[in-house]
């Protein structure tokens, strides 16, 4: 899964054990401005898989997650991108490269829980009401200072067709 960005000094890759810690402070600048769920260092170890990093120059620089989370769904978690590339493709590309891997997997509907919503309109992602989404996904929800009055957008992109469900 290994691909090169449009950015020549950059490329997207799969997370490895030595990311972890880089992963750990770009995700805690944006949880500290509550952008985004904290996670631990050991959320981090058990969720790597889950994670694509965008690195340049040797350095993490961008990070974004695709974590199944039922039978035909999957949510887009965790994507962050250093403040000076923000704007730049890299975010569109991270997402991208993760909606490839849904499709691959043959997932066929992909979510995300958001402040930035124009951002994933802009990908193909339609609005969603939370409460039709499974209760399944709200366990992470739990551990937040938020919940349960959640103040995200949530948005849905289809992928495929699926016969137990039907289009927002």
């Amino acid at each position: 899964m290994e691909t090169t960005t449009n950015n020549t000094r950059g490329r997207i890759r799969p997370a490895r054990m030595g990311d972890v810690r880089a992963i750990h402070t770009l995700l805690m600048t944006f949880a500290s401005r509550d952008l985004m769920l904290p996670k631990s260092i050991s959320a981090l170890y058990d969720n790597l898989r889950d994670f694509i990093v965008y690195e340049e120059a040797g350095e993490i620089r961008g990070i974004c997650s695709l974590h199944i989370c039922w039978d035909d769904l999957a949510e887009i978690r965790s994507l962050a991108l250093v403040e000076e590339l923000q704007g730049s493709g890299i975010g569109r590309q991270l997402v991208e490269s993760c909606l490839d891997e849904a499709v691959s997997l043959e997932i066929g509907k992909v979510f995300v829980l958001t402040y930035q919503a124009d951002f994933f309109r802009k990908l193909g992602f339609v609005d969603k009401d939370k409460q039709e989404l499974p209760h399944k996904i709200w366990s992470d929800c739990l551990n937040c200072s938020k919940f349960p009055d959640c103040d995200e957008d949530a948005l849905i992109r289809i992928l495929s067709k699926h016969p137990y469900y039907s289009a927002p």
